[in-house]
């Protein structure tokens, strides 16, 4: 059969070997200390997805998909620098009608550490972006030289495009890279390392005819803008670590995979195909308490999760890594790797699945000052396309989420959309604490929340540390997080990078100094009382509490109300705008675009240009 890229079902799998991608080197050690400093540069480069593809124009750090894996120590910090040197034009459809991208430069960058305690300024703020050279920079631009602290337990992150508008396009080109911070808990713990840890980017992509990769310039419905950004956007193939559907080589011993979704859209739920149990250690923010076996694990976009594989039985088998997300679901993005248990055993296995990992260090709600309700709401922009909001604003308004330095918070988010959306916290790590449906038309008519069943505690491989939640749709999930370390200016988005180009995001203002229960600058309104609806003794009974943006947490109520000045405007009439909005909305629109049939001569015309 004659392989055609574009078409998944004539390119053989499992044909090209799991690479693991090379470790950044440091330029030079620099200041007294002796702090390494690296630099990677963005620039093009040629990259073969299949050993029977030609070679593909991309975009990456240092010309590399993925980028360099940078490696650093718990507390001791480095440098980085990441240099600029792209073409003035981009090679995939850019839509100007996005927040700063209307009068902006056409190619900007500026780089986010995910998961990372760091200060504001070397966070990657979306607009701190900046030029080929530095020529242009924008407006929260102000230094070229990211410090890492590293002031965080060893845990899995990785760096990726955070420019303002562009983010979708700059990660899907190949903008992303691991960077692996360990500390002495990983030393003692003595788990397989070397030879036996992979850190395993997945990615899903797809290619037009001659190898060259695909993006969509327009969504499957008609808008009047050309090019104009699609709500999400999943392929048709799943590239790991840079290869399509590899396979690797493994002997009947314990290895260490480090799982991370880097795709826009798509969704993983991960387990093998002989039914084996995965051990896992770790999830976004570090090691777990303890080991637990899982069977599988659900990862959005952005999420991390740390296992062992044990192969010490399965001598001779051919296991498949297998993706069983029924969202965009087919024979050919149900299957990621395969693992083949074919090489002899070089030495003893000497590596542990340690009894105890972590300290637990869990947040408490009733420490909790704040706790916000925070609406995620569809609406159409003034093209007529689907939009997502985040507590009913777009990006360029005030900021509303405004944390005291060293205060507790807990944060609802009420998803009021028809999709779940992963949701990403910068500079901090958070507890799941639990996810409860309530009445979606009740809420939209009138702005309160009905609760129409039990709360739900985090699922069985989402208990540890997380910068990353699923909010489900029809429900209210419930995270805590302590804010501390740093203030400034900080993010909370969808991870859908689709979602977050079109004002899916919004900022957060960490500030010091500032009363933790009633903030001066906090447009409080507070709950009036919970109306009880039946007896509680039946836990699927309802509960209703009006909704508001913000409210102090219960056992402080007292103190917030001798504080409480005049009320602020309702936030249901700003919320029934959107709702009027809705009325007309259809749904469907929001189905990311599947690019399941040829692309048209003019998505054609987008194609990766090659050297």
């Amino acid at each position: 059969m004659q392989i055609n890229p574009s078409d998944p079902a004539t390119i053989p799998k499992f044909v090209d070997e799991l690479p693991k991608p090379m470790i950044a080197k440091p330029k030079y050690s620099r200041g007294q200390q002796k702090n390494d400093y690296y630099e990677l540069v963005m620039m093009e480069g040629e990259h073969r997805f299949h050993k029977h593809f030609p070679k593909t124009y991309i975009w990456g750090y240092n010309g590399l998909y993925p980028g360099p894996t940078i490696e650093a120590t718990k507390d001791k910090t480095i440098y980085v620098k990441y240099k600029n040197q792209l073409p003035l034009q981009h090679f995939l459809p850019v839509d100007f009608t996005l927040h700063a991208a209307n009068d902006s430069q056409e190619v900007r960058t500026v780089t986010h550490l995910h998961g990372a305690n760091v200060d504001w300024e070397s966070d990657g703020h979306p607009e701190a972006w900046y030029t080929r050279d530095y020529r242009h920079t924008g407006p929260k631009f102000n230094k070229e030289i990211h410090e890492y602290t590293n002031h965080q337990p060893g845990t899995t992150m990785w760096y990726h495009d955070h420019a303002m508008a562009l983010t979708r396009l700059n990660v899907y080109a190949g903008l992303a890279g691991f960077y692996l911070l360990r500390d002495a808990l990983e030393e003692r713990a003595n788990l397989p390392c070397g030879d036996y840890e992979y850190p395993v980017l997945i990615q899903d992509k797809s290619f037009n005819e001659d190898g060259s990769l695909f993006y969509p310039d327009e969504p499957p419905f008609p808008v009047p803008v050309h090019p104009s950004i699609t709500p999400g956007f999943v392929g048709n193939t799943i590239v790991v670590n840079g290869k399509l559907w590899p396979y690797l080589d493994v002997e009947p011993r314990k290895y260490r995979f480090r799982f991370l979704n880097g795709s826009n859209r798509r969704g993983y739920v991960i387990s093998l195909s002989n039914g084996q149990p995965m051990f896992q250690i770790g999830t976004d923010g570090g090691f777990l308490s303890a080991p637990q076996l899982i069977q599988s694990v659900e990862l959005l976009p952005a999420e991390r999760t740390d296992v062992i594989i044990d192969f010490s039985n399965c001598a001779g088998q051919e296991i498949t890594l297998i993706n069983a997300d029924t969202d965009f679901s087919n024979e050919h993005t149900n299957v990621i790797i395969q693992f083949r248990v074919t090489v002899p055993l070089k030495c003893e296995d000497t590596s542990d699945i340690p009894e105890r990992l972590a300290v637990t260090m869990d947040l408490h709600t009733h420490h909790a000052h704040i706790e916000r309700q925070l609406p995620l709401t569809a609406t159409t922009d003034e093209f007529g396309r689907p939009m997502l909001l985040l507590n009913d604003r777009m990006y360029h308004d005030p900021a509303t989420e405004k944390p005291s330095l060293d205060s507790v918070e807990i944060w609802n988010f009420i998803n009021a959309t028809p999709f779940l959306h992963p949701i990403h916290l910068h500079l901090i790590q958070f507890k799941i604490l639990e996810r409860r449906p309530f009445n979606l038309e009740l809420y939209q008519n009138e702005g309160i929340i009905e609760f129409t069943g039990p709360p739900e505690e985090p699922r069985d491989y989402e208990r540890g540390w997380k910068d990353t939640v699923k909010a489900d749709a029809g429900k209210v999930t419930k995270i805590i997080m302590h804010w501390k370390d740093h203030i400034g200016h900080y993010m909370w988005h969808c991870h859908f990078l689709e979602h977050e180009d079109h004002d899916m995001m919004r900022p957060i203002l960490v500030m010091k100094d500032v009363h933790a229960v009633q903030q001066p600058h906090a447009a409080i309104e507070h709950p009036a009382q919970h109306q009880e609806a039946t007896a509680t003794t039946n836990p699927t009974e309802t509960t209703s509490t009006t909704h508001h943006n913000e409210s102090p947490a219960p056992l402080l109520n007292a103190i917030a109300q001798e504080e409480e000045s005049a009320a602020p405007t309702s936030e249901k009439e700003s919320l029934a705008v959107h709702v009027g909005n809705n009325a007309q909305f259809r749904p469907p629109l929001l189905f990311p675009f599947l690019p399941t049939q040829a692309p048209t001569n003019r998505q054609r015309r987008h194609r990766a240009r090659r050297f």
